[in-house]
């Protein structure tokens, strides 16, 4: 398959380890992926800011970029959101539409493409999972309300199947972080409390490596618990997957990878 690797701005940015462990963990499960080096962002933060129209150059340019590949990853589950959702005010031309049903989050690439269901190695940690939302509400990476007796999701079965893992229970399992792209920005104060709430929650029920898969929530934990100086270690799910691989074989629901 011919796969490319699209890295949003603030982990190009800020989080460029991230990028490179994606690039990694895909290679280790055998995937080559591509790095176009004209990609730019996905148009988000302008829409997200009621600028949708300014946005549709930058649609534009995120469709002529990745039209020819099979499937497009990304380590961020608001940008792919965004791209799969939100792209339908643009003319839905063949090579729109597939643009759109191939970007897939890594997660989701990862188990529902791959078909990997287990990935072998250990991370001998206490580590909070943190949902965001466009990832849980949005892609459906999980069960969506904390209401639901079996909290379950993709990401969290991968890392569940590391060996010497322990992953925090929580008591508000679903609750939104409080970044909310611009929001954050428009509602600082707000955005800053519920963030608080959530880092509050995983420090009670002992986390003490907080994960996810959307790295612009975890930037924004990241910096309560800098500023607090917590005892609290933060790192995108693809650094502790990709770190803990082992060159062993890996179960598939396809077969071995």
């Amino acid at each position: 398959m011919k796969v490319a690797l699209f890295i949003p701005c603030y982990v190009d940015q800020f989080y460029p380890q991230v990028g490179i462990a994606t690039y990694q963990l895909l290679e280790k499960l055998g995937v080559k992926a591509h790095f176009p080096a004209k990609q730019t962002c996905c148009g988000q933060p302008m829409a997200n800011s009621g600028c949708e129209q300014d946005a549709v150059p930058v649609y534009h340019h995120f469709v002529d970029t990745f039209q020819s590949y099979d499937y497009v990853v990304a380590p961020a589950g608001s940008c792919v959101y965004h791209v799969r959702k939100h792209f339908d005010i643009i003319e839905q031309t063949a090579a729109v539409q597939h643009v759109r049903e191939s970007t897939y989050d890594l997660i989701d690439f990862i188990t529902g493409v791959l078909g990997v269901t287990e990935i072998p190695g250990a991370f001998p940690h206490k580590v909070g999972l943190h949902l965001s939302c466009h990832g849980q509400r949005g892609l459906h990476q999980a069960n969506e309300s904390e209401m639901t007796p079996v909290r379950d999701g993709q990401l969290k079965r991968l890392l569940a199947g590391l060996d010497g893992i322990e992953l925090t229970e929580l008591d508000r399992n679903d609750e939104c972080c409080g970044f909310g792209g611009t929001f954050c920005v428009s509602e600082a104060a707000i955005s800053a409390r519920m963030g608080q709430d959530r880092v509050a929650d995983h420090l009670r029920n002992g986390t003490k490596i907080l994960t996810g898969g959307d790295m612009s929530c975890l930037m924004h934990l990241q910096g309560i618990v800098r500023r607090r100086q917590l005892p609290m270690q933060v790192l995108h799910a693809a650094e502790i997957l990709n770190g803990a691989l082992q060159p062993q074989t890996i179960i598939s629901t396809s077969g071995l990878v």
